[in-house]
């Protein structure tokens, strides 16, 4: 009861051995691409939330402040974490509410999957009362 190795051989005598290695060469690029398109897609939604975080922080400054358009500018701003270059934020103060809309153009820097995706616009909205 020895150790013996067999391999299975097609009906005109050959061997499968390297079948499962040219199957793994041939899909391994396209499990590539789909695992860096998955970042992508990732790095989109972590950037949302940021936006919705910020949109929250600076609707919550705005309603308390005296100046709700810089107060409501600068705490949402600092709130994203995000590049000031591809972030913008609007504030618009009503009679008893203040609302805050920041956007975001999210870079596509993903290798492979940034050429094929322009950059993405992420949005976020925010409104609160104002407190007197």
């Amino acid at each position: 009861m020895g150790g013996v190795v067999r391999r299975s051989r097609a009906a005109d005598g050959r061997t499968d051995g390297g079948q499962a290695t040219v199957e793994l060469a041939l899909a391994l690029p396209l499990v590539f691409v789909v695992l860096l398109g998955v970042v992508q897609v990732l790095v989109v939604a972590r950037d949302q939330i940021a936006v919705v975080h910020a949109a929250r922080e600076g609707a919550r400054a705005a309603a308390v402040a005296a100046d709700p358009v810089g107060e409501g500018t600068a705490a949402a701003t600092a709130a994203a974490g995000l590049p000031a270059g591809r972030l913008s934020v609007m504030v618009a103060a009503g009679d008893d509410q203040v609302t805050v809309t920041v956007r975001y153009a999210v870079p596509t820097d993903v290798p492979l999957v940034g050429a094929f995706v322009g950059d993405v616009t992420v949005t976020g909205t925010a409104t609160m009362r104002t407190e007197p």
